[in-house]
């Protein structure tokens, strides 16, 4: 039993535009990408500016050192388009540097068995090759209207202010406070006297502010000189000099070789509507086989216990062959996930961005020349030998990303959401929602969900009726959980819908930061 009140009622009322919206985890991200939006940019260039706007802003949850995934739709093409740029292994990695731990599992996100001193969790053994600015540099070549130093100025000027250090931000450094006391960097940033976290203190008018003016820099730097710097200019040779210092083996010919991929999309007849996954190593081939298995269901007036079982008996098989059966088949040298945001722009085309470090604060370790919170992509890999996601050198990692596009009648909607394991299940529920139950994206939004991601267990939202729990319970056995602010029991979505010419956008109700922003309100 918890202790938290029964009757208190949350709610994100949404509002119909002509114009364009930004729906992101940080309001002041939102507002980034609406002002572009209102200058007359494309929905590409409102994600570019919300993907590095949102990184100064919410540190722990995503930046230019990590890696994720798109979905874009061009409306005057009616086409759907995935731009993947995940995170992957060094070529200079050796598994035998991974030794597992007897008989332990892993402290994080996935079933693997644990590693001696969570070498592939935490410190710079944990880094991988990022992806997110080569991803959001590849959209941009292909859709921006914009340039691209206007684009990032934005997010400069935030680093430079420093992010605010509020009661959130207190809660969120607060839980990985151990973990970044390891790195003398991350300590210096995040915490006092290298210990103790940063702290809003107890009144409304205390306001502490994070020192960014190393990332500052680099965005400036990466502004100036392109994304390609980042990769093999004067950011690529500081990142890799920090990370080698520190233990890893991250290389400059890692980041030199590396390319996010256009591609197309994942395109899945469903119930009189469309819904388009991403490709690659995400979660999108999951969510098509989960929409496959729903195909021969009936749904009724409003989710019931057997629309609900539909979704957890989908994602109980989808898992199960997930673990055991996907990663990285690719020959290792093919050219080759949180927070969500979410954009329409004014002529319907539509961006669903999920880009991650992985683990909350990736591995814990900042890179001082740059102010970078580094990733801890090679977590995603399983370290015990001879499985299909196996870790070795060169590799892509797979990542539970889904930023999703779907369409039904005159609707298209653009969605996604963060939380490891908890997207899946979090984008399956809105989709049917949105699709089957003909809801607007602020009932959807408000709507009790279930998660079903693995171990066995379904995990539904309190306020479910007990006819849905009991049908729950014939699938699997169920434990109900409140939709809070921390620690989420689901996912954290956001998202848009256009419905006709008229543009919503939500984020997730408990999200105390989390906002849709139209261009109108900049």
């Amino acid at each position: 039993m918890h202790s938290f009140s029964k009757s208190q009622i949350t709610r994100k009322p949404t509002r119909a535009t002509k114009g364009g919206v930004v729906a992101s985890q940080h309001r002041r991200a939102a507002e980034v990408g609406a002002a572009v939006l209102a200058a007359g940019g494309d929905a590409v260039d409102a994600a570019v500016a919300t993907s590095f706007a949102v990184s100064v802003l919410e540190p722990w949850m995503s930046g230019p050192a990590g890696g994720g995934a798109m979905m874009i739709w061009r409306a005057a093409e009616q086409r759907a388009e995935t731009v993947f740029f995940g995170m992957r292994s060094p070529k200079g990695l050796d598994p035998r540097d991974y030794p597992l731990a007897p008989g332990g599992k892993a402290s994080d996100l996935f079933p693997w068995a644990a590693v001696e001193d969570d070498r592939n969790i935490r410190g710079a053994t944990a880094i991988a090759v990022p992806g997110t600015v080569a991803g959001v540099e590849l959209a941009h070549a292909r859709h921006g209207k914009m340039p691209w130093r206007e684009l990032l100025a934005p997010a400069a000027e935030l680093a430079r202010e420093g992010m605010v250090v509020d009661w959130y931000a207190s809660l969120m450094i607060g839980s990985a406070a151990r973990d970044l006391a390891r790195d003398s960097d991350a300590a210096a940033l995040f915490l006092d006297e290298g210990t103790w976290p940063k702290g809003a203190g107890w009144t409304a008018l205390s306001q502490q502010r994070l020192d960014q003016s190393q990332l500052a820099a680099t965005l400036a730097r990466l502004a100036e000189a392109g994304a390609r710097d980042f990769y093999e200019g004067e950011i690529a040779r500081a990142m890799v000099a920090d990370v080698q210092a520190k233990g890893g083996c991250l290389s400059l010919e890692d980041l030199a070789a590396y390319r996010a991929r256009a591609t197309g999309a994942i395109s899945v007849p469903y119930h009189g509507g469309v819904v388009h996954a991403p490709e690659g190593l995400t979660a999108g081939p999951n969510l098509a086989e989960c929409l496959g298995l729903m195909a021969g269901t009936t749904p009724g007036a409003r989710p019931d216990g057997a629309g609900y079982a539909a979704m957890a008996r989908a994602l109980s098989a989808t898992y199960e062959r997930r673990f055991s059966e996907m990663g990285d088949h690719e020959a290792p040298n093919a050219p080759a996930c949180t927070t969500h945001f979410s954009v329409v722009d004014r002529e319907g085309n539509m961006v669903a961005v999920t880009q991650t470090p992985l683990s909350v604060f990736g591995s814990g370790v900042v890179s001082p020349a740059t102010g970078l919170v580094m990733n801890n992509g090679i977590m995603w890999f399983d370290p015990e030998p001879g499985r299909p996601n196996s870790l070795a050198a060169d590799k892509g990692c797979l990542m539970n990303v889904c930023p999703t596009l779907g369409e039904i009648g005159d609707q298209r909607f653009a969605i996604g959401a963060s939380g490891g394991r908890k997207i899946l299940p979090a984008v399956l529920n809105l989709s049917s929602f949105l699709i089957d139950y003909g809801m607007t994206l602020e009932e959807a939004f408000h709507q009790p969900r279930i998660d079903n991601s693995g171990g066995g267990t379904i995990v539904a939202d309190e306020s479910l009726p007990a006819e849905v729990v009991g049908a729950l319970e014939a699938v699997a056995p169920v434990v109900t959980a409140k939709r809070t602010v921390f620690p989420y029991a689901f996912a954290c979505p956001a998202g848009v819908m256009r419905d006709g010419g008229l543009n919503t956008g939500c984020t997730e109700i408990m999200s105390p930061w989390g906002d849709a922003v139209a261009e109108e309100d900049v």
